[in-house]
């Protein structure tokens, strides 16, 4: 919901939407036990201490306030295909180890210091440096450090997936699980480039696509369907439920990016500003923004001291220019091409339900 009222809407927190843990209840507490014992298993493989420190943290943010939505919709498109095969646990666990991968590497190319309401990875990591008095540049060893850790979760994720079930059963998967992680780094490739050369609303489209919608939606839902042992018909149907959802996804990520509470998301709203992310809502806004508008646009956004003042400045081009009222109206339809797929689908009818009311609720989340 959002609050449009004066220069600076902010996402308003409805407490009777649930919208923070689509994961909830007993899948989140399987997934992180088996995150849990298999990373407490890494622990043993050295007396190291350091060794031993990078693992805990791991740990600790691994099984943080993530809120496990790639599992979940792995889980779902299992048992909306009627639940067929065991280990499809360590299947979504594998899924949500990637996404710590993805995670910890996208905030050492944002040069984010806050991730989930607590420092990112790379900041723990140089302040050990710094409180251990030890050579060389603490920050630069904060960023190296967490790029190996990033490749270790990367690692381990393929590991992990493995373990899942039977060697047919993990073949047969295992082109899911390769496109999504290829289309991920592909996203992550096309928003860095977005950064530097500028992008417009089709380029903006088409990284919202690969760096979230199939990565977090289709593709999850996708594995989950094809572990039940979904046929290709079957399959193409879960394209048509999770393209759409995922983009509404993350078209409210990039609204919370700029409008929403830090306390709830757990990540400034400047961050996206300073880094001038290539967003849909950012795209738009520069279509329909004036000369003058624009002007403040070149001058604000990307700009890495980039102030309270200076967000301020953007967030209200982005409302006088409806953009914000747009990337809403896109939510809204995606969501409901996704729901119509849902209905259309020939699913086991309690998924079907449970998918329809988290497409529901995540367009309209707050964190």
């Amino acid at each position: 919901m959002i609050n449009l009222g004066g220069a600076t809407p902010t996402v308003a927190v409805d407490p009777t939407v649930l919208t923070a843990d689509p994961g909830t209840g007993s899948l989140r507490r399987e997934v992180d036990a088996v995150l849990a014992e298999f990373l407490g298993g890494q622990l043993d493989t050295t007396d190291d201490e350091d060794w031993r420190h990078g693992v805990e943290l791991l740990r600790s943010f691994v099984l943080g306030a993530g809120k496990r939505t790639r599992p979940t919709f792995c889980h779902l498109g299992w048992r909306a295909c009627g639940g067929g095969g065991p280990g499809v646990v360590r299947v979504a666990a594998a899924l949500e180890l990637f996404h710590a991968f993805a995670l910890i590497h996208d905030d050492v190319m944002d040069d984010s210091d806050t991730r989930r309401g607590r420092p990112t990875l790379h900041v723990d990591l140089a302040d050990r440096h710094r409180r251990r008095g030890w050579h060389g540049d603490a920050e630069r060893f904060g960023r190296n450090m967490a790029i190996l850790w990033g490749d270790l979760c990367l690692v381990w994720s393929e590991q992990l997936f493995c373990t899942g079930g039977s060697a047919d059963r993990v073949a047969r998967v295992r082109t899911l699980f390769q496109r999504m992680r290829v289309e991920a780094m592909m996203g992550q490739y096309l928003d860095v480039r977005g950064e530097a050369a500028g992008a417009g609303l089709d380029d903006s489209l088409r990284i919202l696509r690969y760096k979230c919608a199939r990565y977090t939606v289709e593709r999850p839902l996708q594995i989950g369907a094809a572990w039940a042992g979904a046929d290709r018909a079957e399959l193409a149907t879960f394209s048509r439920i999770g393209l759409p959802l995922g983009e509404a996804f993350q078209l409210r990520d990039d609204v919370l990016g700029v409008f929403g509470d830090d306390t709830f998301t757990g990540k400034s709203t400047l961050t996206d500003l300073r880094d001038g992310k290539a967003t849909v809502l950012m795209a738009l806004t520069r279509q329909a923004a004036s000369d003058a508008q624009a002007a403040q646009i070149d001058r604000w956004h990307g700009d890495p001291h980039l102030d309270r003042a200076g967000a301020d400045v953007l967030r209200e081009i982005i409302v006088d220019t409806g953009s914000l009222r747009r990337v809403e109206e896109m939510i809204a339809a995606r969501t409901e091409e996704a729901v119509a797929a849902l209905h259309e689908a020939s699913i086991v009818d309690d998924a079907r339900t449970e998918l329809v009311g988290l497409a529901r609720r995540l367009s309209v989340r707050s964190r």
